[in-house]
């Protein structure tokens, strides 16, 4: 009998979850278990997760339609959040995970570098690492981003399918190309320099192809796509090219795999009528192409629709089990599990 893979992720959107139920009771509800959304903790020790990168994001003002039907998915984006808009959510999501770790009698730690993180898995604790999905809430100045790394900020996307102050996302559309819009503003290079002065991860997963190649000449640090597939498989703006997946294994950075079933289908569709067969195929593309080292999970758990196979956080297994059955062994299933991941982090923040 196989041992279960321990499993970090390097994307999922629970807290934003949390802060949008915050008339309910969503605390208690992560901690003794809930059927909403895709992590809660009882879930979570099922499916062996033992950590991750936790997202704060602003919601648009609009709820936006993202069913893509039976064709082309073209999502029409929201406009750009002024930054009073954009950190009243960043701040209360903070907030719900400082009072869901306080909650939790010891079960889930806040963790700023490798060593904790370690620390927090050996004993058994949930490790949580803060990241920023869209610096819409940061000033051009950089003070905020002053403050949220004084929070525990340590991973940072500079820009959410919205534009913003510091550059361009990709549209949500299907089928697309990823070289759409202007690169880095000003500011923008202001904030890959800050970032990589005080070593916060800079995730590349919703820059468009511009942007990618601006902060591939600007920044020092390894290139990392917490969740993006295979653009030769599936041709959304989301995911990478061949010379964009070349560029971050030449930096020997890291691609964490999406489970959003529109990042995994050849045609796109936003439907949970999808096998966790496509999810193997863009593995091995990205390993094939990055090398078993530079491959991890980047779920995007709570935030997008993921195979009806998967389910959940609870059935995260599954993706290991289906690894095993084509070929992989258990010291590479370890390593796309956790160990890449810990890896890399070392690599960007140190020790």
């Amino acid at each position: 009998m196989t041992d279960a893979v321990p499993y970090f992720d390097g994307h999922n959107d629970v807290l934003l979850r949390l802060y949008l139920d915050r008339e309910g009771a969503p605390l208690d509800e992560f901690l003794g278990g809930t059927t909403k959304g895709h992590i809660d903790l009882p879930r979570a020790r099922q499916g062996h997760f033992v950590g991750g990168l936790f997202a704060l994001f602003s919601p648009p003002a609009q709820k936006m339609n993202l069913t893509s039907g039976q064709g082309a998915l073209n999502v029409p984006l929201p406009p750009t959040l002024p930054p009073a808009e954009a950190w009243t959510s960043v701040m209360g999501e903070i907030a719900f995970l400082l009072r869901l770790i306080e909650k939790s009698n010891g079960q889930i730690a806040f963790c700023h570098n490798v060593a904790e993180i370690k620390q927090a898995i050996a004993a058994g604790q949930i490790a949580v690492v803060l990241h920023l999905e869209g610096a819409d809430a940061i000033d051009e100045d950089l003070y905020l981003l002053d403050i949220l790394y004084a929070a525990g900020l340590r991973s940072l996307g500079p820009v959410w399918s919205r534009a913003n102050a510091f550059g361009t996302g990709v549209p949500l559309q299907f089928p697309g190309s990823p070289d759409q819009g202007p690169g880095l503003t000003e500011a923008g290079k202001r904030l890959i320099r800050e970032c990589n002065r005080k070593k916060i991860l800079i995730d590349l997963s919703h820059m468009n192809e511009q942007g990618f190649w601006d902060i591939a000449k600007l920044s020092d640090a390894p290139l990392i796509a917490t969740h993006s597939n295979v653009h030769a498989i599936t041709p959304s703006p989301r995911n990478l090219t061949e010379k964009q997946l070349d560029a971050i294994r030449d930096s020997d950075g890291l691609v964490g795999l999406n489970f959003a079933t529109s990042f995994l289908r050849e045609d796109g569709k936003m439907t949970s009528d999808t096998g966790i067969d496509s999810m193997v195929r863009h593995l091995d593309a990205l390993i094939e192409r990055l090398g078993e080292s530079r491959v991890g999970i980047g779920s995007d758990y709570d935030g997008a629709s993921i195979p009806a196979a998967i389910g959940s956080v609870a059935g995260s297994q599954k993706l290991f089990d289906a690894l095993r059955q084509h070929g992989y062994d258990e010291a590479f299933l370890k390593r796309i599990g956790s160990e890449n991941w810990l890896a890399a982090l070392g690599r960007i923040w140190g020790a």
